[in-house]
């Protein structure tokens, strides 16, 4: 960051808009008054040390830290409150705001009115929220590292970011730990969401009422929930990477004609403890109506797999999976019933303790143009060499049915009428009931996504 804070410094008296004031030192004049002194196009320069806050910036000016400066709030409000279209916020350590959910209270609030603001580059922390696009147009929050509340319900902390009502607003390469969500979005459109980074949260991005949008080449690392996209359409959702989220890698709940493309859910074996010693953080992520999580992934002792469900997907329509990759969950992909013309093409299920929980009585075929996708459990051969499986991959059987309707008769799993049962389908099919079938199954896997190789940082 260093080097980025003296290439923007020395921008700023290269190439300034007009004079501006001088390098300002802390413990001088109040911040609020040279910020009120400066011109448009002015950049207000803070010296390495302790800067007492709340601010606004009320014009379009640009509030740039020389490394080491910070700029503490009074544990009131937000720290910096941004009203000017087109100003900025750069380079500064960010601290102190209120904790009230109700007012807002952030390190850096964008107003409606601060339409193409930027914040850039600062280190957010211990903040209720870390910044706030609140309606603020093609505003854009970029490289920014953004530590949250850490302790206590996690519900009761604020997000990293929030964006509520800003078409065009960007979220970029930001780095955002603790908090309740990584990104939270609701009733906006036009938005791009890039490059970000997300450990130890609730949801990594929480997408709800938005739409025409794109989330592309984010990593979830280790949160509740990676990426839940609800009651939003015609989204671009590509090159996401879900690295050993606890509930859900992907969740998709009345999202509509929206194209997931080379994404990756990275499921790893975790302890007990992750289940059941999370403490309050770890019980407030269901909310909206969704099931609840699988009873046996919260109740189980040892290592279970993790995530829960790969990808679950919840009365969400029109939809195009391609180019996935799905690998060691207790769940690969939960289908509900609710969901309708749906295209699962060429999409990878590797490794998955259950690759499919579909619960209905229709046929749904998983192949498109002659073309399936990859079931690292499908026992079939390629005798003709093209590629494809010479029999259809079917995940589920009656007895699974039976399983997920009534758990109790997972005491019976290994009882000789269940295997008869399991033989009896395998040797007549038409014994199996409606389900998921793909009737050109892959004989090898469609390519690793690239952002997914390196799943270790």
């Amino acid at each position: 960051m260093s080097l980025w804070l003296a290439a923007a410094t020395a921008a700023s008296f290269v190439h300034p808009v007009r004079a501006g004031p001088a390098l300002v030192e802390p413990g001088g004049e109040p911040l609020q008054a040279v910020i009120d002194r400066a011109a448009e196009g002015d950049v207000v320069l803070l010296a390495p040390g302790e800067h007492r806050g709340p601010v606004r910036l009320a014009r379009r000016l640009t509030l740039l830290g020389q490394e080491g400066a910070v700029l503490a709030g009074s544990g009131q409000g937000s720290v910096v409150t941004v009203s000017a279209p087109g100003a900025a916020v750069r380079g500064l350590t960010i601290r102190g705001s209120g904790r009230d959910a109700e007012r807002m209270d952030a390190g850096v609030f964008v107003e409606k009115t601060a339409s193409g603001a930027l914040v850039e580059g600062n280190r957010i922390e211990g903040n209720l929220y870390g910044i706030y696009l609140h309606g603020a147009e093609n505003a854009i929050a970029r490289r920014n590292e953004i530590v949250g509340i850490a302790e206590g319900r996690v519900n009761e902390a604020g997000n990293g970011i929030s964006v509520w009502n800003a078409p065009g607003a960007k979220v970029l390469d930001n780095d955002v730990r603790f908090g309740r969500d990584g990104i939270f979005v609701v009733t906006s459109k036009n938005n791009v969401f890039s490059g970000n980074r997300f450990r130890d949260l609730r949801f990594a991005i929480h997408y709800m009422y938005t739409n025409d949008s794109e989330i592309s080449d984010n990593r979830s690392l280790g949160n509740s929930v990676g990426f839940a996209i609800m009651f939003s359409h015609r989204l671009t959702v590509r090159g996401n990477v879900s690295d050993g989220d606890r509930d859900h890698g992907f969740l998709f709940n009345y999202a509509n004609q929206s194209r997931i493309t080379g994404n990756a859910v990275l499921g790893r074996l975790q302890p007990a403890e992750r289940w059941l010693g999370a403490g309050m953080r770890s019980k407030d992520t269901q909310e909206h109506g969704l099931p609840a999580t699988e009873p046996e992934a919260a109740t189980g002792t040892g290592a279970r797999p993790a995530p829960t469900k790969c990808v679950f997907i919840y009365n969400a329509n029109q939809n195009r999976f391609r180019d996935n990759w799905f690998e060691g969950c207790e769940i690969g992909i939960h289908f509900t019933a609710g969901s309708e013309r749906n295209e699962i093409v060429n999409n990878a299920f590797i490794r998955n303790r259950n690759q499919v929980k579909y619960v209905g009585s229709r046929y749904l075929d998983w192949s498109t143009g002659g073309r399936g996708n990859y079931w690292s459990d499908n026992p079939g051969f390629d005798l003709n060499g093209d590629g494809l499986a010479d029999s259809a991959y079917r995940p589920n059987d009656l007895v699974d049915t039976v399983l997920w309707t009534a758990p109790q008769a997972k005491l019976l799993i290994n009882s000789p009428a269940v295997q008869v049962i399991r033989w009896a389908q395998a040797q007549f099919p038409a014994l199996l009931p409606g389900g998921v079938v793909d009737s050109h199954p892959l004989m090898a896997p469609p390519p690793r996504p690239p952002f997914a190789e390196g799943r270790r940082p």
